[in-house]
């Protein structure tokens, strides 16, 4: 598959321009919702859990469809939302409610996201999705084109992108307080994974529908080790822990430096992969090529205890167990969800700030929201979290193949590797398919 979307789109660092000046201008014209004619028509797929807070950042609309496939998780949402219609299958949501919905909101388990994503934006519907984007390169690419020539409202669940500490980081870099910034480092403290498929098969719960549960993933017995929330450390549902915090520590470096398709990618652990499970421990180096004036970026990551860089200029390195490091060549920059620091302190003892310059976000969920009403592009749309979706899978792939891959991105390729075809696109089950009409 060929990529069709301009690379000035796929650098455009969430329309940061035109969305911030619009979010700070219309934050007090949030429009007040006189007739329930004026709400969106919401469906939730995958209710529990993340599904359940997303629902709830949204209730002001109307959520008119809710669609899960285990009963009992879902309750808190069946309770909340009484003359919602429930549905067990997203296919068969679509096919009564198509003219009924406006938008929806995905939260099911990364190999069940592409799928509703794809249905929904065929239809015409805007489409709020959590991250990853999706389980494999080739989906997000696909969801990231389609997004585009249907011109929908689209928003990835990365919801500390509307803090306003990430923005103060982002001027900074953008500053210069820096210099030329080339490095960066990222760490996040925890690793899920390893450990081999259960053996025993207990019974299904009553209220949990399995063969739905796995949709497009290869039938395996039902065991509790992936329900409701164990599925991330596996390769058929999830994407370990890079998977699951890369889009949001990896996104202040994608939109501080602009970045968009690595051209290099290798991956290293002290665990060999294993067919079945993720890597509690990894390290990713990435290659980003030179944008214009800015030089080419190696950002590395790291996860798993202990598995981190050395920064000597830091002085309380235990309030930083998952963080983001910028190194440039006047200094550096230390980062986490909600504080930033200048290296060395002392150098920049008398630094004086840029003035802030992007606006505060008028909420992640209504920025998508406000974007479904207006048209307007929200801050990380597909366009910008496709893109940093694919660099984070690309991880995994690298480590799966045990291979550096030499990235052809408009081709979605390895040239070095083709082992890594079957990990960039992935075979569904009979009776699943991602590409609509």
């Amino acid at each position: 598959m060929r990529g069709k979307i301009s690379r000035r789109d796929l650098l455009r660092h969430a329309g940061l321009a035109n969305v911030g000046v619009w979010a700070f201008r219309q934050r007090a014209a949030w429009p007040q919702v006189s007739s329930p004619n004026e709400r969106l028509n919401i469906a939730g797929i995958g209710v529990g859990g993340r599904g359940w807070e997303n629902l709830v950042a949204c209730e002001a609309e109307n959520i008119v469809a809710l669609c899960d496939v285990d009963e009992r998780w879902a309750g808190r949402a069946f309770e909340r939302f009484p003359a919602a219609r429930r549905f067990r299958d997203f296919r068969r949501m679509f096919d009564q409610m198509a003219t009924s919905i406006d938008a929806v909101v995905i939260s099911t388990p990364d190999h069940t996201h592409a799928i509703p994503a794809a249905m929904a934006m065929a239809l015409g519907k805007h489409c709020y999705c959590e991250k990853p984007l999706t389980h494999s390169v080739y989906e997000s690419r696909y969801l990231t084109e389609l997004a585009a020539s249907k011109k929908v409202a689209t928003q990835l669940g990365t919801q500390i992108h509307a803090g306003d500490n990430y923005r103060r980081v982002v001027e900074l870099i953008q500053s210069g307080a820096l210099g030329s910034v080339g490095e960066v480092h990222v760490w996040f403290a925890g690793g899920i994974g390893g450990g081999d498929r259960p053996k025993d098969t207990p019974p299904i719960p009553p209220e949990l529908d399995w063969d739905l549960w796995l949709g497009p993933a290869p039938f395996r017995p039902y065991h509790p080790a992936y329900v409701p929330s164990g599925w991330r450390s596996w390769w058929d549902f999830g994407n370990g822990t890079l998977g699951d915090f890369g889009c949001h520590y990896m996104d202040v470096a994608f939109w501080a430096l602009e970045l968009s398709h690595p051209t290099r990618v290798e991956a290293s652990s002290p665990v060999s992969p294993h067919p079945e499970t993720t890597p509690p421990v990894l390290t990713v180096v990435y290659d980003y090529p030179a944008r214009g004036d800015k030089p080419a970026v190696r950002l590395t990551w790291y996860h798993g205890a202990g598995n981190r860089p050395q920064v000597p200029e830091l002085k309380d390195p235990q309030n930083w167990p998952s963080a983001v490091l910028f190194v440039g060549s006047k200094g550096k920059l230390i980062a986490d969800y909600g504080k930033h620091k200048l290296l060395p302190e002392e150098a920049f003892a008398d630094f004086q700030r840029p003035e802030p310059v992007i606006p505060p976000s008028i909420g992640h969920h209504r920025e998508w929201l406000q974007a479904c009403r207006t048209g307007e592009k929200t801050t990380c749309d597909f366009g910008y979290s496709g893109p940093l979706t694919e660099s984070v899978l690309l991880g995994n792939v690298a480590f799966r193949t045990q291979s550096p891959l030499e990235w052809d991105w408009k081709n979605l390729r390895a040239t070095n590797c083709p082992a890594a075809d079957s990990f960039i696109r992935r075979e569904y089950r009979a009776g699943w398919q991602l590409e609509v009409a």
